[in-house]
Formats: C-alpha cells, sequence, structure tokens
C-alpha cells in the first residue's frame, strides 16, 4: 500500500492500478472465508459480498481495458477448445 504525503502524487494510472490489486486481493480472501466457514448464513453473506466485488473488479478491470492500460484480448477459438479440452477430465 502507497502511503500519500503532500510531495507524492499518484497517477490515474496509479490509483486504478493499486485499487484493482487490492479488489484481487480481497475476492481471493472473502473466497477462502467462504470455503472454510461451518455457518451457512454467513456463507451466503460472504458469497453476496463476493459477487459485489467481483462487479468492482470487473469495473476497474474494464476502466483499464479502455484506457488501454490493462490490454487484453479476445482467445482465438482453438486456444478456447484447448483450454476446455485440458479441463474436460476435471467435470
Amino acid at each position: 500500500m502507497i502511503l500519500l504525503t503532500s510531495q507524492t502524487t499518484m497517477s490515474e494510472q496509479e490509483i486504478v492500478t493499486d485499487l484493482l490489486t487490492s479488489e484481487k486481493h480481497v475476492t481471493s480472501t472473502v473466497n477462502t472465508f467462504i470455503t472454510e466457514s461451518t455457518c451457512a448464513n454467513l456463507r451466503q453473506n460472504l458469497k453476496t459480498i463476493l459477487d459485489e466485488e467481483h462487479s468492482i473488479h470487473e469495473n476497474l478491470f474494464n476502466i483499464m481495458n479502455q484506457k488501454g492500460w490493462y490490454p487484453a484480448s479476445d482467445a482465438q477459438a482453438q486456444e478456447v477448445q484447448k483450454t476446455k479440452d485440458k479441463f474436460k477430465p476435471l467435470q
């Protein structure tokens, strides 16, 4: 985490990158809590929070992608099929 002082400034890109990184950690942590919880009510509440965090993550990614800060492209059909085939035995 970056501590801002009167002499430190962050660009918009740095701020959004920091937010996206934080969201990745939050979603990972909440997911761990869900899988380790023994209380059904708590698990359900955490799943709701996780859905909200995923939405925030998606919005941040979209902002970065639109500004060219996180370029991503669609996978080619051949690569998609290769990945599907890789995980098919796990189903």
